[in-house]
């Protein structure tokens, strides 16, 4: 099982079944490209609901963003996978879509979209493509 992959597939699925949220097991990983997701304006307003309990039973709500009945994202692809790895350096970042979507990768330095970790010359794992 693929944690992140499962986290994409909800975003995904709730949109296409025009919710307003979406909740997802909370991983300090997952949370951290939903933020970056949510500071890219993909979608709304990321919180981890059950601060209290362990971390195996908090939850990240997710508030789906549409623009004129439309989701903001229209494809979100998981690249690196279990199985098969993907790695790129930071100078063969590139762009997704002309620029209207993004890459979220890990880098030594966090988590963090294709052009910051560009202009940083960090190149990591290659999570996900959105847009």
């Amino acid at each position: 099982m693929d944690p992140v992959a499962d986290m994409l597939v909800t975003i995904k699925n709730g949109y296409m079944a025009k919710k307003a949220q979406v909740i997802i097991p909370y991983s300090k990983f997952k949370f951290e490209i939903a933020k970056i997701l949510e500071k890219e304006q993909f979608i709304g307003k990321v919180t981890k609901k059950d601060s209290r309990l362990p971390a195996g039973k908090a939850k990240i709500e997710v508030e789906l963003l549409y623009d004129k009945q439309k989701p903001k994202i229209s494809e979100i692809k998981r690249v690196s996978k279990l199985g098969l790895r993907v790695y790129t350096k930071g100078k063969n970042i590139k762009g997704i879509k002309g620029g209207k979507g993004i890459i979220i990768i890990s880098t030594p330095k966090g988590v963090m979209t294709g052009s910051q970790a560009k202009a940083k010359n960090l190149g990591g794992e290659v999570i996900c493509q959105v847009w």
